[in-house]
């Protein structure tokens, strides 16, 4: 008898019966299971030809619109026509998915856009995704998966070290909210060691957390998720400029003890995601040092910059925080998602995440994932970032960053020329910007510009007013896109004077 794993097969049957269509009790499965899983000619011919048509896409994509309008009654009857009662091949069906995408969406992979942190997709990444999607690895334990594991804390490990000494484990997350999430479970469970057992009962006064007002708002959803509710987010003044306020982080954490509350977590932002700019984390550690409370520093975009030695002030006193976010599917453009989760304390995040079930290995407890973070079902998400290390390297991703920045630094030049104002400081690759007479509808000069086609923007609120924003994270951008841009700007400010 064939023995596999601790399945046992009868004598005389393989596993080619096993999985032969006619096994499964009806001769009409043999097309459908020819569609399962063709054979490996079969497989190749389907890649490539959904390869070759993606291609043309993303070929076409530089002389097609970033985006086309788009109605919720003709998407959704547009999808309906693949019928579920009616399957067709997998080809064509591709073919037909991609066509949708195409005039279906924002597109990302365009070198005009320069909205939010979505990136442009590095190849060694897409072919990292093709991977994983085909050998399916489940990283919940290291004895099933040991390489696709120690490659991520490979990365992690080395990614970490950028930020300080201290920092040396980790994990990958879905995206920036997962690993923000896990920094307010590990300073929740720091803070009071009844923390895991009872919850937040176990504080004498309500926990709280302090964030700028420039800050990502998911930290509502996360306040929500842990179970110390939406009022326990302190929003926190900017001075101005864009940066959280420091003064008054101090008279709130002050009024706030005085209240009863208990204060717990201090987010600093490094990389806004309005106007690009970083907190002071100085000060900000000075603080969280002084009153016993946890510091992280959300650098889901704005982190990336650590790779650049020119860059090191940019995040000055970021070594001395206790979790760090960073992105790779932001400005290190790998596909979606790959989020990460830095900090110093591994004991921590094992206590954080204490688990055991009889039907897991034993013996790992130390390294399995799944005691260490949220997911218990986990994806390879970090080879797309191991891949894009091995194959372009540290100096490869230097050079798609300082690309990024010198091309911000054209755009303010192009804007300033034009008759544009930009008024945030940022040392990242993001510019802010308004009529230098705030004359305009500025909702409708980025509508005008998206609707020409051939650039992408967007509307902001910046320090109370509205501003237009344009970020360049994309390595497909080129000078010549900025000159749309100009272009773009220049025609809808002429539309609206007259």
């Amino acid at each position: 008898m064939a023995r596999i794993g601790s399945f046992t097969l009868g004598r005389g049957v393989s596993l080619i019966h096993l999985f032969h269509p006619l096994s499964f009790g009806h001769s009409q499965m043999s097309d459908e299971f020819a569609r399962i899983w063709p054979p490996k000619w079969e497989r190749l011919r389907q890649q490539n030809a959904v390869a070759e048509r993606l291609g043309e896409v993303l070929e076409q994509l530089a002389h097609e619109p970033v985006a086309r309008e788009s109605d919720v009654e003709t998407v959704r009857a547009s999808i309906q026509e693949l019928t579920f009662d009616d399957p067709i091949e997998t080809v064509p069906a591709a073919e037909r998915v991609i066509e949708l995408m195409k005039g279906g969406m924002v597109h990302m992979m365009h070198p005009g856009y320069f909205g939010l942190f979505n990136p442009a997709t590095i190849f060694p990444g897409i072919l990292a995704d093709l991977i994983t999607a085909s050998l399916n690895p489940q990283l919940a334990v290291w004895s099933h998966a040991a390489v696709p594991v120690e490659i991520e804390r490979r990365v992690i490990q080395d990614v970490a070290a950028l930020f300080g000494p201290d920092f040396h484990t980790g994990h990958f997350t879905s995206g920036g909210a997962e690993a923000n999430n896990t920094a307010v479970l590990l300073a929740l469970t720091r803070s009071n060691p009844r923390f895991s057992e009872e919850g937040s009962r176990v504080f004498k006064g309500s926990p709280s957390l302090y964030v700028s007002a420039e800050s990502h708002l998911a930290w509502y959803q996360i306040a929500h998720q842990s179970g110390i509710g939406r009022d326990a987010v302190r929003l926190v003044d900017t001075d101005g400029t864009g940066r959280m306020d420091v003064k008054h982080l101090v008279r709130l954490l002050k009024e706030d003890r005085n209240a009863g509350y208990t204060p717990v977590f201090i987010a600093a932002t490094a990389g806004t995601t309005n106007a690009g700019m970083v907190d002071p984390i100085v000060d900000c550690a000075d603080i969280a040092e002084q009153q016993g409370l946890w510091l992280h520093v959300d650098a889901a975009w704005g982190g990336a910059i650590s790779f650049l030695p020119e860059c090191s002030d940019v995040l000055r006193g970021i070594h001395r925080a206790d979790s760090i976010t960073l992105d790779a599917h932001k400005w290190l453009s790998v596909p979606m998602g790959a989020g990460m989760l830095l900090c110093k304390d591994n004991d921590l995040l094992g206590e954080t995440f204490r688990v055991t079930a009889s039907y897991m290995p034993e013996g790992m407890a130390s390294v399995d994932p799944y005691t260490h973070s949220m997911q218990w079902s986990r994806r390879f998400i970090g080879l797309k970032l191991f891949m894009a290390l091995a194959t372009i390297g540290w100096d490869g991703y230097r050079s798609l960053l300082r690309k990024s920045l010198r091309l911000a630094e054209r755009l303010t030049t192009l804007l300033g020329e034009n008759g544009w104002r930009v008024v945030n400081d940022s040392p990242l690759a993001v510019k802010c910007f308004e009529d230098a007479h705030r004359a305009l509808d500025l909702d409708k000069i980025a509508a005008s510009v998206v609707a020409d086609g051939r650039s992408w923007i967007s509307s902001v609120k910046f320090e109370g007013h509205k501003v237009l924003r344009a970020c360049i994270t994309s390595h497909r951008t080129r000078d010549s896109n900025l000159d749309d841009l100009i272009s773009a700007l220049d025609v809808a400010r002429r539309q609206q004077s007259s």
